[in-house]
């Protein structure tokens, strides 16, 4: 049994067989040397690949006309590096220095392309790298004429497991045999990513080398929870996934009951349950999950996956999108939270040494107020399609709290001398992450219509600790005393100017924590869409009185341990687990 650990993409628990999808059904490129008078046609068979490969990507552009905005840039993407000049001119120009085969001259330039993408420290240029294997692959089947094996014509079941997968191959795969989905390369915002999520397929990508350990028949689990998936498991491992494939069954029954109920405790206090969610497409889901809403809809993919900031039209676009899917429930957008370790190529960066604690979130929006205005004028044009709310991150004091807000103005004095209608009812809130801002929240809320806890950063920063630092990262606790009392300072300062306290960290989605936070006061839970029927069970379950009790003993605690130990008490004592 051996156990491969990549990033989750989308949930759900998958025991099956795997089937070994390799990206090339020709097992080897060809490398012959040609003659000098042999260039010119070998270039000609490489446009003629070239405008096969166009004619493909057009007619897998129409074919999926009906998919979102972010699907279709990708097709964009790849025609417009299928037609590259600076591409072909490498293709010309080896060919003319090295009397080679194009197919083998498309394959090492595309290689060489792809090694430096893959050795940039910028996580963008990075994932381009899939696209120009993409692409350069698809040139070659046409050259070699391969006839690539379907992945619609499947007879059983299976667990997909491939290095990567062209957008050919996920557009036209069998969606129902399929069960599963797991790949070497991609990441959660990824071009493969956008597209099986929409799919609803449990996946785990960036396995990095699972697919070398890997043969057709294998048995597999996939775990896309915790992003696991293990070869060959043994009877234990096999045994304990079923019981929670049958849990997971009986649950998801159970829990989807919900989705119509309010989170209301047993003595009929109410709170709100939001989801957070990345890309446009994960808002379909919401309904059925149960989500009054979103409470954190990350605008970074706008601004990562075209390599540069989005133009106005296209944000305007993708917010309207989810938006208008929402139907009338509130949609709390973050401003963009790049800079530091996410520099966008194209717009200046720094290299800095502590770049978490450098120039990123609201600190980079305010030094590019171009770039900024362009976002608030794209929200506040989609606001006209129905509740918007805004939120900056990343506020240390109220100096940039009155400058975001100077910013925002000036956007809605240039959608009005441009005649463009948005909403007068727009609420602005501030995100609590850092102790400078827990500290003063009782200032900034005087200037916010609601204070929002992003715990993930807030832990990091109160108990400094990197959370990717894997020799310290175990200290990175929410149940820490001190994180404890910063949320409750938080959520007293809002209450105190007569506004909602939120969260919309990982906390928030933690079964373990709800009641507590209830306790604590807190108005609106926002977090992953799959822990929202869980978290409203807990809810349902409690009296508020009973939460204010715990909240007081926990507050009270010396140590993270001791939190802990008191919760997981509690929660056996109330729910007998």
């Amino acid at each position: 049994m051996k156990i491969f650990t990549g990033i989750s993409v989308y949930p759900g628990i998958v025991i099956g067989k795997a089937l070994l999808y390799q990206e090339d059904d020709y097992s080897e490129i060809p490398r012959y040397t040609i003659g000098q008078e042999q260039v010119e046609g070998e270039l000609k068979r490489f446009v003629d690949a070239v405008k096969d490969t166009v004619e493909d990507l057009q007619i897998l552009k129409e074919s999926s006309r009906e998919m979102n905005l972010e699907q279709s840039a990708i097709f964009n993407a790849h025609l417009l590096m299928a037609e590259d000049p600076d591409f072909h001119y490498q293709i010309k120009a080896r060919l003319e220095s090295k009397y080679e085969n194009v197919e083998w001259i498309v394959w090492e330039v595309a290689r060489d392309l792809c090694q430096k993408l893959l050795m940039s420290s910028d996580a963008y240029l990075r994932e381009k790298a899939a696209d120009v294997s993409d692409v350069s692959r698809r040139i070659i089947s046409f050259l070699l004429g391969v006839q690539r094996f379907s992945l619609a014509n499947l007879a059983e079941d299976v667990v997909l497991v491939s290095r990567n997968l062209l957008l050919s191959d996920i557009l036209t795969m069998n969606k129902t045999r399929i069960k599963a989905l797991v790949m070497d390369l991609g990441s959660r915002t990824s071009h493969t990513a956008i597209f099986i999520r929409t799919f609803g397929i449990p996946s785990v990508l960036g396995l990095s080398n699972a697919v070398r350990e890997i043969n057709s028949g294998d048995t597999l689990i996939v775990d896309g929870e915790k992003g696991e998936l293990i070869l060959d498991p043994d009877e234990t491992a096999l045994e304990r996934y079923r019981r929670k494939l049958a849990e997971y069954s009986h649950d998801s029954d159970k829990l989807s009951a919900l989705s119509r109920l309010p989170a209301e405790t047993k003595d009929h206090h109410r709170v709100v349950l939001r989801a957070n969610i990345e890309l446009p497409e994960e808002a379909g889901d919401l309904e059925r999950c149960g989500a009054e809403g979103i409470g954190l809809y990350r605008s970074e993919f706008l601004f990562m996956g075209s390599g540069k900031a989005a133009e106005e039209e296209r944000q305007y676009l993708a917010y309207s999108q989810v938006i208008k899917t929402m139907k009338g429930k509130p949609v709390t957008i973050r401003t963009v939270d790049v800079g530091g370790d996410k520099i966008l190529p194209g717009l200046p960066r720094n290299d800095e040494i502590n770049p978490l604690l450098g120039w990123r979130a609201i600190r980079f929006s305010l030094a590019l107020p171009e770039m900024f205005k362009t976002q608030l004028r794209a929200i506040l044009r989609a606001s006209t399609e129905g509740p918007v709310k805004i939120m900056f991150p990343m506020i240390s004091g109220i100096e940039e709290l009155e400058q975001a807000l100077a910013v925002l103005e000036e956007a809605k004095a240039e959608c009005r001398r441009k005649g463009q209608p948005y909403s007068d009812n727009i609420e602005v809130g501030t995100m609590i992450e850092i102790p400078a801002a827990v500290v003063t929240a009782d200032i900034l809320a005087e200037k916010s219509d609601f204070l929002s806890i992003g715990t993930n950063d807030l832990v990091q920063y109160t108990l400094a600790v990197d959370r990717g630092n894997e020799r310290v990262s175990y200290l990175a606790q929410p149940t820490h005393p001190a994180v404890l009392r910063f949320i409750k300072q938080t959520i007293d300062a809002a209450h105190h100017r007569g506004i909602k306290a939120v969260m919309c960290g990982e906390f928030a989605g933690d079964p373990k924590a709800a009641a507590l936070l209830l306790g604590m006061g807190l108005d609106e839970f926002s977090m992953a869409a799959i822990s929202l029927p869980q978290i409203k069970n807990i809810i349902r379950g409690v009296n508020m009185a009973d939460c204010k009790a715990l909240a007081l003993k926990a507050l009270a605690c010396t140590s993270f341990k001791q939190v802990d130990a008191l919760v997981e008490s509690w929660m056996a004592e109330h729910f007998g687990s």
